[in-house]
């Protein structure tokens, strides 16, 4: 089996960094990333903070900051690349996800092409 990769940006890093310090998060907490049907294109991306591992979570390291999936959310996330962005107007993190072949507006739900 090849193994799956799942990208973490510098900015991505220092946010989840920034907020686990501002919330006082304990030092096992990770961001988790995972991939949930729904959303006006099929599938959504939830992020959420987590300080538990699960049998099937494969964990991610950037700059000491761990990002966790689920071996099924992977599937939908292999290559992509968990980025934080700082607009006028809106921050948030964001999937580029080169899986997706359409997605919505505002870039939280996502489709893929399930032809094998």
């Amino acid at each position: 089996m090849a193994t799956k990769l799942f990208l973490i940006s510098e900015s991505a890093a220092k946010q989840i960094k920034h907020l686990l310090e501002k919330n006082n998060q304990p030092d096992n907490t990770r961001m988790r990333v995972t991939v949930d049907g729904g959303g006006c294109s099929g599938f959504q991306y939830s992020f959420n903070f987590d300080n538990k591992l699960n049998p099937d979570d494969v964990v991610f390291n950037k700059n000491d900051i761990e990002v966790v999936t689920d071996t099924i959310s992977l599937g939908f996330l292999d290559n992509a690349e968990l980025t934080y962005i700082n607009e006028l107007g809106a921050s948030a993190f964001k999937i580029i996800n080169p899986n997706a072949i359409a997605s919505c507006g505002c870039g939280n739900s996502f489709s893929v092409d399930l032809e094998p």
